[in-house]
């Protein structure tokens, strides 16, 4: 970057915030602090009013206003794929502000980037997993809890827990918002369990927000908590054997990550982690014999007790011997590997967009 974008660049950054420190300022262009103060001094004898407290940082005076920015066609370009991933991961009332605020970046567009958008949107697509991925967020609730972070302001909360039938009102202090495992997740202060939960936004049926302000919660980074969560024990391990053609959808369905990945004659020894073995357990159940969990014991006891609970339910007007189980068994089993070899075939055809949205 050229020494005019670059003070083009900080004055904008200048105008975004209302408060800038050198160190940040620095930080961001990548510069020594000496550079900053030179650049600051040059804004300043080019009459861009900026005001230094010692201590504390820059900022503009109250008013001053760059021109409108014109937009590159790259940037252009970035701003309506990000339009189309939100459109497809948020809720109603961000997808509507998302509308809003790109109907305007188009308004001041020159009419040849109106049109290079157009071109981009037309052969544009994102094809997304609707089933599952913010199913319930009809009461548009992404909005009010950036309003309740950015206010500090507490959230009245109607919430369902995954485990449960019953709804529980909650009052909490919003101290983040996360985005994992195909859900928006609010991590706030829940003054009824008196401790930092998180909430699945799918799982609020209803969401207040409150005139009542909080306070505290000053050395809360949303950073370190999700770190020690994982670190922490909330997150088990697991150790599961799996055939080589199920690879590829235990990489693109568990969210969680996998910790190893090791390749045997018998198969490939995935170590994972996992939020909930009762969960996991039936996420393994449904490869049928391409998967076998190896450790640790009561994960194996699960799956077990789960798949004898499935077998009662289509043997109870017929009795098996254990031949007969075995056999069963082995027929599951190669009707899962012919079912994983369609699918094969069927993705290297390619099919078209329009194929997957009919």
């Amino acid at each position: 970057m050229n020494r005019v974008d670059r003070l083009m660049a900080m004055v904008l950054r200048l105008q975004s915030r209302r408060v800038v420190r050198a160190e940040d300022l620095a930080a961001h262009f990548e510069l020594s602090v000496r550079t900053v103060y030179r650049d600051i001094a040059a804004l300043g004898e080019a009459g861009v009013p900026i005001m230094a407290e010692a201590g504390v940082g820059y900022s503009l005076v109250r008013g001053y206003h760059l021109p409108p920015v014109m937009f590159t066609a790259e940037e252009a370009s970035a701003l309506s794929i990000g339009g189309k991933l939100v459109e497809h991961l948020t809720d109603a009332s961000l997808r509507k502000q998302m509308e809003s605020a790109l109907l305007k970046i188009r308004s001041v567009l020159p009419r040849d980037r109106q049109d290079y958008l157009d071109r981009l949107e037309r052969s544009t697509a994102v094809v997304a997993r609707r089933s599952n991925a913010i199913p319930r967020l009809s009461s548009e609730a992404l909005i009010p809890i950036q309003r309740a972070l950015a206010e500090r302001r507490i959230l009245a909360l109607e919430y369902q827990g995954g485990q449960r039938r019953d709804v529980t009102h909650r009052q909490v202090e919003p101290l983040g918002l996360v985005y994992y495992a195909d859900n928006w997740h609010l991590i706030a202060y829940c003054r009824l369990r008196r401790d930092v939960r998180d909430f699945r936004t799918d799982r609020i049926r209803k969401l207040q927000l409150q005139n009542e302000l909080f306070s505290g919660h000053a050395d809360f980074s949303l950073k370190r908590y999700l770190e020690s969560e994982t670190r922490d024990g909330t997150f088990e391990m697991a150790r599961i054997r799996f055939q080589p053609e199920a690879m590829e959808r235990v990489r693109r369905e568990w969210f969680c990550g996998l910790v190893e990945e090791n390749a045997e004659r018998e198969g490939v020894v995935v170590t994972l982690l996992a939020c909930s073995f009762e969960w996991l357990a039936g996420w393994v159940l449904s490869f049928g014999s391409m998967a076998e969990v190896l450790a640790p014991a009561r994960l194996k006891e699960l799956v077990a007790a789960e798949a004898e609970r499935v077998a009662a339910k289509y043997t109870a007007s017929r009795s098996f011997t254990p031949a007969d189980r075995l056999k069963e068994l082995s027929r599951l089993g190669s009707s899962q590997r012919n079912l994983t070899d369609r699918t094969a075939r069927r993705a290297e055809g390619a099919p078209s967009v329009k194929s997957l949205l009919t």
